[in-house]
């Protein structure tokens, strides 16, 4: 289970930091910026996609309410404008801005690219099972964006976001061969992009077996 260890680390202020949408083709990318209150953590607080969508949001409104968060987003277009990379990037940015002040001495990010954020950076891999901030902050990121997506479901029914998330499972990609892209699906991820250079006879070809667009399905985590 996530601890304080990397945290001790420091003798200041540690935020954590994670993200959650870098996969999918439709949808924000969004971080979370967490700083842990002196005082137990939030039982069961874990890797967020160890956890139950029920738990996460249990411990989401625990974490919002004693502890210090930020939320940082890149659309859509900015994904598209600047790659998946490094929108991450800039909603991790957004995230460790909306900590407010005083400013973490230090943050914990998940992965092993050094996301530049301007203060002393500590990368982990597998962080967000490791670091009990980091794992506070992949909680908030993955609830939040997960509300996105359903609200998104509501605004463009029939493609199912509530379920999938945006992720390339087989009923979003045979949405998409279905209904066409919507104005939330990243245009520079490549079945996005094969399906708006497809002929329109094409691309209902994709939902059969023999259909002329090779897509790789994602699974949803």
């Amino acid at each position: 289970m996530p601890d304080l260890t990397y945290e001790q680390h420091f003798s200041g202020l540690v935020a954590g930091i994670d993200e959650a949408g870098r996969g999918p083709l439709a949808g924000p990318v969004v971080a979370a910026a967490v700083i842990l209150s002196a005082g137990p953590l939030p039982i069961g607080l874990n890797d967020s996609k160890k956890l139950s969508p029920a738990r996460r949001t249990t411990l989401a409104a625990e974490i919002r309410r004693h502890h210090r968060f930020g939320i940082g987003q890149a659309s859509v277009a900015e994904i598209d404008a600047l790659n998946i990379l490094n929108a991450t990037y800039l909603a991790m940015r957004r995230a460790l801005a909306a900590l407010g002040t005083p400013v973490p001495m230090a943050v914990l990010v998940d992965g092993n690219r050094d996301p530049k954020l301007g203060v002393t950076t500590q990368l982990i891999i597998g962080g967000d099972g490791l670091s009990a901030s980091i794992a506070a902050a992949s909680i908030i990121a993955k609830v939040t964006r997960d509300q996105i997506l359903a609200d998104m479901a509501q605004e463009c029914p029939g493609y199912g976001f509530e379920r999938h998330k945006g992720y390339g499972t087989a009923d979003h990609l045979a949405a998409l061969a279905r209904l066409g892209p919507t104005a939330h699906h990243r245009r520079s991820f490549a079945p996005v992009t094969r399906l708006l250079r497809s002929t329109p006879a094409e691309i209902s070809d994709t939902s059969t077996p023999t259909g002329k667009i090779s897509v790789k399905v994602m699974a949803v985590r």
